[in-house]
Protein backbone atom coordinates (compact mmCIF):
# COMPACT_ATOMS: atom_id res chain seq x y z
CA UNK A 1 0.00 0.00 0.00
CA UNK A 2 1.31 3.52 -0.54
CA UNK A 3 2.65 5.62 2.36
CA UNK A 4 0.09 7.62 4.20
CA UNK A 5 -0.45 11.08 2.85
CA UNK A 6 -2.81 14.25 3.33
CA UNK A 7 -2.06 14.85 7.10
CA UNK A 8 -5.18 17.08 8.01
CA UNK A 9 -5.85 19.00 11.26
CA UNK A 10 -8.81 20.80 12.30
CA UNK A 11 -9.56 23.61 10.80
CA UNK A 12 -11.44 25.62 13.27
CA UNK A 13 -13.67 26.82 10.15
CA UNK A 14 -17.45 27.36 11.14
CA UNK A 15 -19.44 24.34 9.61
CA UNK A 16 -22.89 23.01 9.26
CA UNK A 17 -24.30 19.61 8.32
CA UNK A 18 -25.57 21.19 5.18
CA UNK A 19 -22.28 22.59 4.16
CA UNK A 20 -21.03 19.09 3.84
CA UNK A 21 -23.00 18.74 1.26
CA UNK A 22 -25.43 15.46 2.85
CA UNK A 23 -28.53 14.41 1.22
CA UNK A 24 -31.55 15.62 2.22
CA UNK A 25 -32.68 12.36 3.98
CA UNK A 26 -30.01 12.67 6.27
CA UNK A 27 -29.97 16.40 7.62
CA UNK A 28 -33.90 15.75 8.43
CA UNK A 29 -32.44 13.01 10.78
CA UNK A 30 -29.91 15.22 12.17
CA UNK A 31 -32.19 18.00 12.60
CA UNK A 32 -35.29 15.71 14.14
CA UNK A 33 -32.36 14.32 16.50
CA UNK A 34 -31.35 17.76 17.19
CA UNK A 35 -27.72 17.86 16.24
CA UNK A 36 -26.79 21.77 15.22
CA UNK A 37 -23.69 21.73 13.77
CA UNK A 38 -20.40 18.97 12.66
CA UNK A 39 -18.05 18.11 15.65
CA UNK A 40 -14.14 18.82 14.69
CA UNK A 41 -13.99 15.24 13.62
CA UNK A 42 -17.23 15.34 11.87
CA UNK A 43 -16.01 18.15 9.73
CA UNK A 44 -12.58 16.68 9.12
CA UNK A 45 -14.07 13.43 8.19
CA UNK A 46 -17.01 13.57 6.21
CA UNK A 47 -16.22 15.16 3.23
CA UNK A 48 -13.10 12.50 2.18
CA UNK A 49 -15.33 9.71 3.12
CA UNK A 50 -18.00 10.74 1.14
CA UNK A 51 -16.00 10.88 -1.72
CA UNK A 52 -15.06 7.33 -1.30
CA UNK A 53 -11.29 7.80 0.08
CA UNK A 54 -9.74 5.68 2.61
CA UNK A 55 -9.34 7.19 6.55
CA UNK A 56 -7.29 6.56 9.25
CA UNK A 57 -8.35 8.98 12.10
CA UNK A 58 -6.98 8.98 15.52
CA UNK A 59 -9.48 10.42 18.61
CA UNK A 60 -10.80 9.45 21.52
CA UNK A 61 -13.97 8.28 22.93
CA UNK A 62 -16.82 11.17 22.82
CA UNK A 63 -14.94 13.33 19.57
CA UNK A 64 -18.74 12.44 17.60
CA UNK A 65 -16.88 9.65 15.24
CA UNK A 66 -19.70 7.39 15.27
CA UNK A 67 -21.27 9.85 12.84
CA UNK A 68 -18.03 10.61 11.61
CA UNK A 69 -18.20 7.44 9.59
CA UNK A 70 -21.93 6.54 9.60
CA UNK A 71 -23.34 9.37 7.87
CA UNK A 72 -20.74 9.04 4.94
CA UNK A 73 -21.51 5.64 4.89
CA UNK A 74 -25.23 6.47 4.41
CA UNK A 75 -24.75 9.16 2.44
CA UNK A 76 -23.31 6.71 -0.33
CA UNK A 77 -26.03 4.39 0.07
CA UNK A 78 -28.89 3.91 -1.96
CA UNK A 79 -32.01 4.23 -0.94
CA UNK A 80 -34.23 1.53 -0.10
CA UNK A 81 -31.91 -0.51 -1.25
CA UNK A 82 -33.70 -4.59 -2.07
CA UNK A 83 -30.27 -6.50 -2.64
CA UNK A 84 -29.29 -9.25 0.29
CA UNK A 85 -26.13 -9.19 0.55
CA UNK A 86 -24.33 -6.33 2.65
CA UNK A 87 -22.32 -3.24 0.79
CA UNK A 88 -20.70 -2.20 4.03
CA UNK A 89 -18.83 -3.57 7.65
CA UNK A 90 -18.11 -2.23 10.70
CA UNK A 91 -16.39 -3.97 13.20
CA UNK A 92 -15.93 -2.98 16.63
CA UNK A 93 -14.46 -4.45 19.81
CA UNK A 94 -17.50 -4.90 21.95
CA UNK A 95 -21.08 -6.18 21.87
CA UNK A 96 -22.08 -2.83 23.82
CA UNK A 97 -20.31 -1.22 21.26
CA UNK A 98 -22.14 -3.33 18.25
CA UNK A 99 -25.42 -2.00 19.79
CA UNK A 100 -24.62 2.09 20.07
CA UNK A 101 -22.96 1.92 16.31
CA UNK A 102 -25.71 -0.29 15.19
CA UNK A 103 -28.72 2.18 16.42
CA UNK A 104 -26.77 5.18 15.58
CA UNK A 105 -26.93 4.11 11.91
CA UNK A 106 -30.46 3.31 12.01
CA UNK A 107 -31.66 6.82 13.47
CA UNK A 108 -29.54 8.48 11.00
CA UNK A 109 -30.13 6.23 7.74
CA UNK A 110 -34.04 5.76 9.34
CA UNK A 111 -35.67 7.66 5.67
CA UNK A 112 -33.40 5.74 3.54
CA UNK A 113 -34.78 2.07 5.02
CA UNK A 114 -31.01 1.35 5.96
CA UNK A 115 -31.30 -2.20 7.32
CA UNK A 116 -28.61 -2.32 9.65
CA UNK A 117 -27.53 -5.26 11.65
CA UNK A 118 -25.61 -5.79 15.21
CA UNK A 119 -23.77 -9.24 15.30
CA UNK A 120 -21.78 -10.21 18.27
CA UNK A 121 -21.27 -13.25 20.57
CA UNK A 122 -23.25 -13.49 23.12
CA UNK A 123 -26.85 -13.14 21.19
CA UNK A 124 -28.57 -16.02 19.16
CA UNK A 125 -26.71 -16.59 16.30
CA UNK A 126 -30.29 -18.64 14.52
CA UNK A 127 -31.68 -15.06 14.29
CA UNK A 128 -27.97 -12.97 12.89
CA UNK A 129 -28.72 -16.24 9.99
CA UNK A 130 -32.15 -15.40 9.27
CA UNK A 131 -31.17 -11.19 9.12
CA UNK A 132 -28.87 -11.60 6.69
CA UNK A 133 -30.60 -14.32 4.90
CA UNK A 134 -33.34 -11.90 4.87
CA UNK A 135 -30.80 -9.32 3.55
CA UNK A 136 -28.61 -6.08 4.98
CA UNK A 137 -26.99 -3.36 4.07
CA UNK A 138 -24.57 -2.37 7.21
CA UNK A 139 -23.29 -5.13 9.51
CA UNK A 140 -21.84 -3.88 12.88
CA UNK A 141 -19.88 -6.44 13.81
CA UNK A 142 -17.33 -8.13 16.64
CA UNK A 143 -14.48 -9.53 14.90
CA UNK A 144 -15.14 -13.32 16.07
CA UNK A 145 -18.39 -13.75 15.47
CA UNK A 146 -18.23 -12.12 12.09
CA UNK A 147 -15.27 -14.85 10.94
CA UNK A 148 -17.24 -17.36 12.30
CA UNK A 149 -20.63 -16.43 10.07
CA UNK A 150 -17.81 -15.63 7.19
CA UNK A 151 -16.99 -19.50 8.05
CA UNK A 152 -20.52 -20.78 7.93
CA UNK A 153 -20.83 -19.33 4.47
CA UNK A 154 -23.87 -17.11 5.53
CA UNK A 155 -22.10 -13.37 5.86
CA UNK A 156 -20.96 -12.99 2.66
CA UNK A 157 -18.75 -9.84 1.87
CA UNK A 158 -18.41 -9.93 -1.77
CA UNK A 159 -20.49 -6.30 -2.03
CA UNK A 160 -18.29 -4.57 0.63
CA UNK A 161 -18.05 -0.94 -0.38
CA UNK A 162 -16.44 0.26 3.04
CA UNK A 163 -14.96 -1.60 5.71
CA UNK A 164 -15.09 0.67 9.23
CA UNK A 165 -12.37 -0.91 11.97
CA UNK A 166 -13.54 1.38 14.80
CA UNK A 167 -11.48 1.28 18.31
CA UNK A 168 -8.84 -0.53 16.45
CA UNK A 169 -6.37 -0.20 18.94
CA UNK A 170 -8.70 -1.80 21.49
CA UNK A 171 -9.23 -4.54 18.79
CA UNK A 172 -5.76 -5.85 18.65
CA UNK A 173 -5.12 -5.39 22.27
CA UNK A 174 -8.32 -8.23 22.66
CA UNK A 175 -6.26 -10.49 20.14
CA UNK A 176 -8.37 -9.84 17.40
CA UNK A 177 -5.41 -9.20 14.93
CA UNK A 178 -5.69 -12.18 12.93
CA UNK A 179 -8.95 -12.00 12.84
CA UNK A 180 -9.36 -8.42 11.26
CA UNK A 181 -7.17 -9.48 8.50
CA UNK A 182 -8.40 -12.77 7.48
CA UNK A 183 -12.01 -10.52 7.08
CA UNK A 184 -10.56 -7.92 5.27
CA UNK A 185 -8.63 -10.78 2.95
CA UNK A 186 -12.63 -11.61 2.50
CA UNK A 187 -13.23 -7.93 0.65
CA UNK A 188 -12.73 -6.96 -2.46
CA UNK A 189 -9.19 -5.62 -2.82
CA UNK A 190 -11.50 -1.81 -4.01
CA UNK A 191 -13.29 -1.56 -0.71
CA UNK A 192 -12.67 1.89 1.02
CA UNK A 193 -11.46 0.82 4.51
CA UNK A 194 -11.85 3.44 7.63
CA UNK A 195 -9.42 3.06 10.44
CA UNK A 196 -10.35 5.11 13.96
CA UNK A 197 -8.36 4.73 16.66
CA UNK A 198 -7.75 6.48 20.87
CA UNK A 199 -4.06 5.29 19.99
CA UNK A 200 -1.90 4.55 17.22
CA UNK A 201 0.66 1.86 18.58
CA UNK A 202 2.91 0.69 16.19
CA UNK A 203 1.12 -2.37 15.10
CA UNK A 204 -1.66 -0.83 14.19
CA UNK A 205 0.18 1.74 12.16
CA UNK A 206 1.77 -1.50 10.34
CA UNK A 207 -1.56 -2.92 10.29
CA UNK A 208 -3.06 0.57 8.45
CA UNK A 209 -0.06 0.44 5.94
CA UNK A 210 -0.93 -2.88 4.66
CA UNK A 211 -4.94 -2.18 4.37
CA UNK A 212 -5.56 1.43 3.20
CA UNK A 213 -4.83 3.10 -0.06
CA UNK A 214 -3.54 6.62 -0.31
CA UNK A 215 -5.57 7.55 2.96
CA UNK A 216 -6.35 10.75 4.16
CA UNK A 217 -5.10 10.84 7.64
CA UNK A 218 -7.09 12.99 10.91
CA UNK A 219 -5.36 13.74 14.69
CA UNK A 220 -8.18 14.79 16.92
CA UNK A 221 -7.36 15.93 20.18
CA UNK A 222 -9.62 14.88 22.83
CA UNK A 223 -12.88 16.18 22.75
CA UNK A 224 -13.74 19.38 21.71
CA UNK A 225 -16.89 20.65 22.34
CA UNK A 226 -19.01 22.25 18.90
CA UNK A 227 -18.26 25.87 20.54
CA UNK A 228 -14.27 24.72 20.41
CA UNK A 229 -14.66 24.79 24.12
CA UNK A 230 -12.32 21.90 25.43
CA UNK A 231 -12.82 19.34 27.73
CA UNK A 232 -11.72 19.41 30.93
CA UNK A 233 -10.59 16.25 33.37
CA UNK A 234 -9.50 16.79 36.89
CA UNK A 235 -6.67 13.68 37.30
CA UNK A 236 -6.29 12.33 40.50
CA UNK A 237 -3.79 9.54 41.96
CA UNK A 238 -4.50 8.02 46.08
CA UNK A 239 -1.96 5.98 47.06
CA UNK A 240 -3.72 3.23 48.77
CA UNK A 241 -2.80 -0.02 50.58
CA UNK A 242 -4.62 -2.89 48.40
CA UNK A 243 -6.69 -4.19 51.63
CA UNK A 244 -7.88 -0.44 52.38
CA UNK A 245 -9.31 0.23 48.54
CA UNK A 246 -12.86 -0.36 49.43
CA UNK A 247 -13.14 1.75 52.19
CA UNK A 248 -10.93 4.50 50.60
CA UNK A 249 -12.73 4.65 47.74
CA UNK A 250 -16.05 5.04 49.63
CA UNK A 251 -14.69 7.92 51.28
CA UNK A 252 -13.39 8.81 47.94
CA UNK A 253 -16.80 8.92 46.53
CA UNK A 254 -18.81 10.20 49.83
CA UNK A 255 -16.33 13.66 49.18
CA UNK A 256 -16.75 13.87 45.87
CA UNK A 257 -20.33 12.98 45.54
CA UNK A 258 -20.47 12.28 41.62
CA UNK A 259 -23.93 12.30 39.39
CA UNK A 260 -22.79 9.26 38.16
CA UNK A 261 -19.36 7.08 37.56
CA UNK A 262 -17.80 3.89 36.10
CA UNK A 263 -15.32 1.97 38.86
CA UNK A 264 -13.21 -0.08 36.81
CA UNK A 265 -12.43 -3.29 38.36
CA UNK A 266 -9.85 -5.76 36.83
CA UNK A 267 -12.02 -9.15 37.30
CA UNK A 268 -15.91 -10.55 37.47
CA UNK A 269 -15.20 -11.39 41.22
CA UNK A 270 -14.01 -8.26 42.07
CA UNK A 271 -16.71 -6.23 40.51
CA UNK A 272 -18.92 -8.10 41.95
CA UNK A 273 -16.87 -8.00 45.40
CA UNK A 274 -17.09 -4.26 45.48
CA UNK A 275 -20.98 -3.88 44.24
CA UNK A 276 -22.21 -5.16 47.50
CA UNK A 277 -19.27 -3.19 49.36
CA UNK A 278 -20.60 0.16 47.56
CA UNK A 279 -24.30 -0.45 48.15
CA UNK A 280 -23.65 -1.70 51.45
CA UNK A 281 -22.25 2.17 52.39
CA UNK A 282 -25.78 3.46 50.66
CA UNK A 283 -24.48 3.85 46.91
CA UNK A 284 -26.95 2.62 44.14
CA UNK A 285 -24.08 0.52 42.50
CA UNK A 286 -24.80 -2.18 39.53
CA UNK A 287 -22.46 -4.80 38.07
CA UNK A 288 -21.21 -4.79 34.28
CA UNK A 289 -18.86 -7.52 33.34
CA UNK A 290 -18.71 -10.56 30.84
CA UNK A 291 -20.12 -13.61 33.32
CA UNK A 292 -24.06 -11.30 32.77
CA UNK A 293 -26.17 -11.61 30.18
CA UNK A 294 -26.68 -9.38 27.16
CA UNK A 295 -30.56 -8.80 28.96
CA UNK A 296 -29.22 -8.35 32.32
CA UNK A 297 -26.20 -5.88 30.62
CA UNK A 298 -29.34 -4.09 28.88
CA UNK A 299 -31.31 -3.46 31.98
CA UNK A 300 -28.06 -2.47 34.07
CA UNK A 301 -27.18 0.18 31.46
CA UNK A 302 -31.24 1.40 31.31
CA UNK A 303 -30.66 1.85 35.29
CA UNK A 304 -27.90 3.53 34.89
CA UNK A 305 -29.31 6.18 32.22
CA UNK A 306 -32.51 7.16 33.80
CA UNK A 307 -30.78 7.82 37.19
CA UNK A 308 -32.01 4.12 39.11
CA UNK A 309 -28.35 3.46 39.58
CA UNK A 310 -25.39 6.25 40.36
CA UNK A 311 -22.65 3.59 40.18
CA UNK A 312 -21.52 1.16 37.79
CA UNK A 313 -18.60 -0.98 38.80
CA UNK A 314 -17.23 -2.51 35.62
CA UNK A 315 -14.40 -4.75 34.02
CA UNK A 316 -12.98 -3.01 31.32
CA UNK A 317 -13.76 -5.28 28.61
CA UNK A 318 -17.39 -5.18 29.45
CA UNK A 319 -17.68 -1.36 29.67
CA UNK A 320 -15.68 -0.71 26.56
CA UNK A 321 -17.71 1.62 24.03
CA UNK A 322 -20.65 2.34 26.73
CA UNK A 323 -21.31 6.54 26.25
CA UNK A 324 -23.50 7.46 29.08
CA UNK A 325 -24.03 11.71 28.37
CA UNK A 326 -24.31 12.24 32.60
CA UNK A 327 -21.22 10.46 33.76
CA UNK A 328 -19.16 13.07 35.69
CA UNK A 329 -16.33 10.33 37.17
CA UNK A 330 -14.67 7.75 35.75
CA UNK A 331 -12.54 5.70 38.79
CA UNK A 332 -9.86 3.20 37.89
CA UNK A 333 -9.78 0.59 41.23
CA UNK A 334 -6.82 -0.53 39.99
CA UNK A 335 -3.94 1.01 37.99
CA UNK A 336 -4.39 -0.21 34.55
CA UNK A 337 -2.15 -2.81 33.13
CA UNK A 338 -1.41 -0.56 29.79
CA UNK A 339 -1.44 3.25 29.57
CA UNK A 340 -3.86 3.14 26.48
CA UNK A 341 -6.43 1.92 28.54
CA UNK A 342 -6.54 4.80 30.49
CA UNK A 343 -6.69 6.87 28.11
CA UNK A 344 -9.49 5.08 26.38
CA UNK A 345 -11.15 5.73 30.24
CA UNK A 346 -10.55 9.41 30.64
CA UNK A 347 -12.29 9.99 27.27
CA UNK A 348 -15.66 9.06 28.83
CA UNK A 349 -15.83 12.15 31.02
CA UNK A 350 -15.08 15.94 30.31
CA UNK A 351 -17.69 16.21 27.50
CA UNK A 352 -19.41 19.54 26.11
CA UNK A 353 -17.01 21.85 28.25
CA UNK A 354 -17.96 20.09 31.56
CA UNK A 355 -15.74 19.38 33.92
CA UNK A 356 -14.95 15.64 34.30
CA UNK A 357 -13.04 13.86 37.14
CA UNK A 358 -10.26 10.48 36.52
CA UNK A 359 -9.54 8.94 39.68
CA UNK A 360 -6.91 6.34 40.14
CA UNK A 361 -6.31 3.89 43.48
CA UNK A 362 -2.70 3.04 43.30
CA UNK A 363 -0.63 1.15 45.33
CA UNK A 364 2.30 2.20 46.68
CA UNK A 365 4.70 0.15 44.42
CA UNK A 366 3.09 1.71 41.77
CA UNK A 367 4.94 4.87 41.09
CA UNK A 368 6.67 4.09 37.99
CA UNK A 369 2.95 3.02 35.75
CA UNK A 370 1.84 5.77 37.11
CA UNK A 371 4.49 7.85 35.36
CA UNK A 372 4.26 5.85 32.38
CA UNK A 373 0.52 7.00 31.99
CA UNK A 374 1.26 10.49 32.95
CA UNK A 375 3.48 10.66 29.84
CA UNK A 376 0.95 8.59 27.55
CA UNK A 377 -1.71 10.46 28.42
CA UNK A 378 -0.16 13.86 27.71
CA UNK A 379 -1.73 15.64 31.29
CA UNK A 380 -0.43 15.19 34.81
CA UNK A 381 -1.93 13.46 37.76
CA UNK A 382 -2.20 14.80 40.88
CA UNK A 383 -1.35 12.84 43.82
CA UNK A 384 -3.54 13.43 46.67
CA UNK A 385 -4.05 12.27 50.23
CA UNK A 386 -6.92 10.17 50.63
CA UNK A 387 -9.41 11.79 52.62
CA UNK A 388 -9.64 11.79 56.84
CA UNK A 389 -12.70 11.09 58.94
CA UNK A 390 -12.25 15.00 59.62
CA UNK A 391 -12.30 15.81 55.72
CA UNK A 392 -15.29 13.34 55.44
CA UNK A 393 -17.32 15.44 58.02
CA UNK A 394 -15.96 18.83 56.93
CA UNK A 395 -17.81 17.69 53.17
CA UNK A 396 -21.15 16.43 54.83
CA UNK A 397 -21.45 19.32 56.76
CA UNK A 398 -21.07 21.38 53.68
CA UNK A 399 -23.27 19.32 51.57
CA UNK A 400 -25.99 19.96 54.60
CA UNK A 401 -25.01 23.53 54.14
CA UNK A 402 -25.99 23.75 50.65
CA UNK A 403 -29.40 22.12 50.93
CA UNK A 404 -30.58 23.93 53.56
CA UNK A 405 -29.51 27.20 51.77
CA UNK A 406 -31.27 26.18 48.36
CA UNK A 407 -34.63 25.38 51.47
CA UNK A 408 -34.26 28.82 52.62
CA UNK A 409 -34.40 30.09 48.96
CA UNK A 410 -36.86 27.93 46.64
CA UNK A 411 -39.02 26.36 49.29
CA UNK A 412 -42.17 27.45 51.27
CA UNK A 413 -41.38 27.05 54.68
CA UNK A 414 -44.35 28.65 56.50
CA UNK A 415 -46.42 25.84 57.40
CA UNK A 416 -43.21 25.06 59.62
CA UNK A 417 -43.40 28.62 61.59
CA UNK A 418 -45.78 27.10 64.26
CA UNK A 419 -43.07 24.88 65.07
CA UNK A 420 -40.58 26.88 65.95
CA UNK A 421 -42.38 29.55 67.33
CA UNK A 422 -43.75 27.03 69.86
CA UNK A 423 -40.05 25.94 70.28
CA UNK A 424 -38.81 29.46 70.73
CA UNK A 425 -41.09 29.71 73.84
CA UNK A 426 -38.76 27.59 75.31
CA UNK A 427 -35.56 27.56 73.80
CA UNK A 428 -33.44 29.90 72.22
CA UNK A 429 -34.02 30.34 68.24
CA UNK A 430 -29.87 29.23 67.93
CA UNK A 431 -30.72 26.23 69.39
CA UNK A 432 -33.79 25.80 67.93
CA UNK A 433 -31.42 25.76 64.90
CA UNK A 434 -28.89 23.85 65.93
CA UNK A 435 -31.08 20.54 66.64
CA UNK A 436 -32.83 21.48 63.17
CA UNK A 437 -29.47 21.22 61.22
CA UNK A 438 -28.64 18.15 63.79
CA UNK A 439 -31.60 16.42 62.04
CA UNK A 440 -31.00 17.03 58.64
CA UNK A 441 -27.62 16.08 58.82
CA UNK A 442 -27.73 12.82 59.85
CA UNK A 443 -31.22 12.36 58.10
CA UNK A 444 -28.80 13.10 54.94
CA UNK A 445 -25.56 11.12 55.35
CA UNK A 446 -26.18 8.41 57.20
CA UNK A 447 -23.45 7.42 60.26
CA UNK A 448 -20.24 9.18 60.51
CA UNK A 449 -17.25 6.87 59.55
CA UNK A 450 -14.98 7.17 62.03
CA UNK A 451 -12.54 4.80 61.08
CA UNK A 452 -9.28 6.31 59.62
CA UNK A 453 -7.10 4.92 56.36
CA UNK A 454 -3.78 4.62 57.16
CA UNK A 455 -1.28 7.18 54.69
CA UNK A 456 0.99 5.59 52.61
CA UNK A 457 3.29 7.34 50.15
CA UNK A 458 4.76 5.80 46.81
CA UNK A 459 8.19 3.93 46.79
CA UNK A 460 9.93 5.51 44.19
CA UNK A 461 10.91 3.34 41.69
CA UNK A 462 10.45 0.53 43.38
CA UNK A 463 8.77 -2.87 42.68
CA UNK A 464 5.93 -3.83 40.42
CA UNK A 465 8.33 -4.61 37.67
CA UNK A 466 8.91 -2.66 34.66
CA UNK A 467 6.23 0.02 33.90
CA UNK A 468 4.08 -0.73 30.73
CA UNK A 469 5.88 0.47 27.47
CA UNK A 470 3.55 3.08 25.78
CA UNK A 471 2.11 1.73 22.15
CA UNK A 472 3.71 -1.38 22.60
CA UNK A 473 0.39 -3.38 22.49
CA UNK A 474 -0.73 -5.57 25.24
CA UNK A 475 -1.22 -8.78 23.50
CA UNK A 476 2.43 -9.51 22.28
CA UNK A 477 0.47 -13.45 21.66
CA UNK A 478 -2.02 -12.34 19.05
CA UNK A 479 0.98 -10.55 16.66
CA UNK A 480 0.34 -11.63 12.78
CA UNK A 481 4.11 -11.10 12.21
CA UNK A 482 5.45 -14.35 12.59
CA UNK A 483 7.79 -13.81 15.00
CA UNK A 484 6.64 -13.45 18.66
CA UNK A 485 8.13 -13.28 21.34
CA UNK A 486 7.73 -15.43 24.19
CA UNK A 487 4.35 -14.78 25.96
CA UNK A 488 4.88 -14.02 30.55
CA UNK A 489 1.57 -14.05 32.07
CA UNK A 490 0.99 -11.09 35.34
CA UNK A 491 3.23 -11.30 38.16
CA UNK A 492 2.42 -14.05 40.59
CA UNK A 493 1.30 -17.68 40.71
CA UNK A 494 0.22 -19.10 37.21
CA UNK A 495 -1.96 -21.80 36.69
CA UNK A 496 -2.56 -23.88 32.71
CA UNK A 497 -5.71 -24.32 31.26
CA UNK A 498 -6.11 -27.18 28.67
CA UNK A 499 -8.33 -26.54 26.24
CA UNK A 500 -9.47 -29.36 23.39
CA UNK A 501 -8.97 -27.72 19.97
CA UNK A 502 -5.72 -27.51 18.45
CA UNK A 503 -3.85 -27.10 14.83
CA UNK A 504 -6.13 -29.17 13.47
CA UNK A 505 -9.19 -27.21 14.38
CA UNK A 506 -6.98 -23.93 12.82
CA UNK A 507 -6.68 -22.39 16.30
CA UNK A 508 -4.00 -19.63 16.31
CA UNK A 509 -2.88 -17.87 19.35
CA UNK A 510 -4.75 -14.58 18.54
CA UNK A 511 -8.22 -16.86 18.67
CA UNK A 512 -7.17 -17.67 22.83
CA UNK A 513 -5.92 -14.28 23.47
CA UNK A 514 -8.97 -12.77 22.16
CA UNK A 515 -11.49 -14.99 23.47
CA UNK A 516 -9.97 -15.76 27.01
CA UNK A 517 -9.43 -10.67 26.97
CA UNK A 518 -13.18 -10.75 25.18
CA UNK A 519 -15.21 -12.75 27.87
CA UNK A 520 -13.26 -12.49 31.44
CA UNK A 521 -11.70 -9.09 32.83
CA UNK A 522 -8.23 -9.96 32.45
CA UNK A 523 -5.98 -8.16 29.64
CA UNK A 524 -3.59 -9.62 27.37
CA UNK A 525 -0.69 -8.98 29.16
CA UNK A 526 -2.51 -11.21 32.09
CA UNK A 527 -2.15 -14.41 29.34
CA UNK A 528 0.91 -16.19 30.09
CA UNK A 529 2.95 -18.93 27.56
CA UNK A 530 0.52 -20.10 24.90
CA UNK A 531 1.53 -24.26 23.68
CA UNK A 532 -0.86 -25.19 20.62
CA UNK A 533 -0.70 -29.06 19.79
CA UNK A 534 -2.14 -30.77 16.81
CA UNK A 535 -5.41 -31.16 19.00
CA UNK A 536 -5.45 -29.42 21.91
CA UNK A 537 -3.68 -26.35 23.25
CA UNK A 538 -2.22 -24.93 26.55
CA UNK A 539 -2.86 -21.49 28.24
CA UNK A 540 -1.65 -19.83 31.21
CA UNK A 541 -3.35 -17.42 33.16
CA UNK A 542 -2.94 -15.55 36.44
CA UNK A 543 -3.29 -18.64 39.49
CA UNK A 544 -6.65 -16.82 39.97
CA UNK A 545 -8.79 -16.24 37.53
CA UNK A 546 -8.68 -19.74 36.17
CA UNK A 547 -11.86 -20.72 37.33
CA UNK A 548 -13.46 -17.38 35.83
CA UNK A 549 -11.73 -18.73 32.44
CA UNK A 550 -12.73 -21.83 32.84
CA UNK A 551 -16.28 -21.21 32.95
CA UNK A 552 -15.78 -18.13 30.21
CA UNK A 553 -14.49 -20.50 27.68
CA UNK A 554 -17.07 -23.58 28.25
CA UNK A 555 -19.61 -20.89 27.25
CA UNK A 556 -18.44 -19.20 24.64
CA UNK A 557 -17.38 -20.23 20.81
CA UNK A 558 -13.75 -20.45 19.44
CA UNK A 559 -13.39 -20.39 15.57
CA UNK A 560 -17.19 -21.24 15.53
CA UNK A 561 -16.54 -23.92 18.10
CA UNK A 562 -17.38 -25.66 21.55
CA UNK A 563 -14.31 -26.64 23.53
CA UNK A 564 -13.24 -29.02 26.28
CA UNK A 565 -11.61 -26.41 28.95
CA UNK A 566 -10.12 -27.45 32.25
CA UNK A 567 -7.36 -27.03 34.70
CA UNK A 568 -4.55 -28.74 32.90
CA UNK A 569 -4.05 -32.08 34.85
CA UNK A 570 -0.45 -32.89 33.52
Amino acid sequence: MEAMSDERATTGEHATFETLGLREELLKALTALGYEEPTPIQQEAIPPLAEGRDLLGQAATGTGKTAAFSLPVLQRLEAHRRAKPPVALVLVPTRELAVQVSEALHRYGKDLGARVLPVYGGAPIVRQLRSLESGVDVVVATPGRALDLVNRGALHLGDIATVVLDEADEMLDMGFAEDLEAILDETPQDRQTVLFSATMPRRLDALARRHLSDPVRITIAREKAASGEAPRVRQTAYVVPRGAKPAALGRILDVEAPTAAIVFCRTREEVDTLTETLNGRGYRAEPLHGGMSQEQRDKVMGRLRSGTADLLVATDVAARGLDIEQLTHVVNYDVPSAPESYVHRIGRVGRAGREGVAITLAEPREHRMLKTIEKVAGSPITVEKVPTVADLRARRLDLTRGALRESLLTDDLDRFRVVVESLADEFDLMEVALAAVKLAHEAGNGVDDDEEIPQVAFRPDSGGGKAPRAGNGRDAGARGDGGRPPRRAASGPAGRLFVGLGREAGIRPGDLVGAITGETGLTGRDVGSIEIHQRFALVEVPEGAVDEVVQALRATMIKGRKATVRRDRS
